[in-house]
């Protein structure tokens, strides 16, 4: 099992003036420590359960882009891109940049976006649900031709390109991974079946992720894709901190249904405190579950 780091909230002490410096150094941390993969969120506003649109928030990829540079092996993503904040091309374009300038780290972690208030606050138009996964999957299939040899025209209902062209191409092969996030039954996890490399669930529980693995072996076999081509992970919800015996404990149910990833956030004031301690304390532990 291995562990990610999502730096969701730049809200610690002294923030205005010491938060580059706690990116940074939770960054290094997490890269020196054995943390497989890097998140931030995709987030013009910060959300209401975080403070909302007063507290910071960093754009994701100019943030990637900056922890590319910082750090050496981890792998860097957003939890997760919303469909909406960019135009398919060019997203397929900047996470083709990111790949290239991270020396092949760069993960596309996408979902069909949720957060009204800051499209709304910004003038950024926001369809409606229906509206917005159909614009996903007209995504995954943009960004699935960009990652190609096909350089020519894609003709969607939403989106219409005159040339897919893609140069430099990713360093990974065949294209940095997709992740799609999110447990729809019957949109997110079709969708994932049929164009991702890898889901994100919530860790509600263990009964929960096991049902959702269930849906998405269904569409796996009605799609004729192979379930176990697709990397399964997990948003924690505990403190692996206040708790860490029922932390990794819960981490062997979920690696006992097949998820290989478990991401958490960064507990208390300190993000970099908090992310030494866990990969002192828990990387350890998750990594002899297998």
């Amino acid at each position: 099992m291995k562990l990610g780091i999502h730096y969701a909230n730049f809200s610690h002490p002294d923030w205005s003036a010491r938060l580059t410096e706690r990116l940074t150094e939770t960054a290094r941390v997490a890269d020196q420590g054995g943390v497989d993969l890097l998140t931030v969120m995709d987030h013009w506003f910060q959300m209401e359960n975080l403070g909302g649109p007063p507290e910071p928030m960093l754009e994701g990829y100019t943030t990637l882009g900056y922890l590319a540079a910082v750090t050496e092996r981890v792998r860097l993503s957003l939890l997760v891109t919303g469909v909406t904040y960019r135009h398919p091309g060019l997203l397929a374009k900047t996470v083709t940049t990111l790949d290239v300038l991270s020396g092949g780290r760069a993960m596309l972690g996408i979902g069909a976006a949720w957060y009204d208030r800051e499209h709304h606050g910004l003038g950024v138009p926001f369809p409606s649900t229906s509206e917005r996964f159909e614009r996903l999957e007209e995504t995954l299939q943009v960004v699935h031709q960009m990652w190609s040899d096909e350089d020519g025209a894609y003709a969607g209902t939403h989106y219409r390109l005159a040339e897919t062209v893609c140069v430099p191409p990713p360093v990974q092969r065949p294209h940095p991974p997709i992740l799609i996030g999110g447990s729809g039954e019957k949109k997110t996890l079709r969708l994932v079946a049929q164009y991702a490399d890898a889901c994100n669930l919530f860790g509600e529980s263990a009964e929960v992720v096991a049902h959702k693995l269930d849906v998405l072996r269904g569409h796996c076999d009605t799609l004729g894709r192979d379930y176990d081509e697709i990397e399964k992970t997990v948003i924690a919800m505990g403190d692996p901190l206040g708790d860490p015996d029922g932390f990794v404990r819960d981490a062997a149910a979920y690696a006992a249904l097949g998820i290989t990833l478990l991401t958490t956030m960064p507990s208390g004031d300190d993000p970099v405190a908090g992310t030494t301690e866990v990969c002192e304390r828990i990387v350890p532990r998750l990594a002899q579950l297998g």
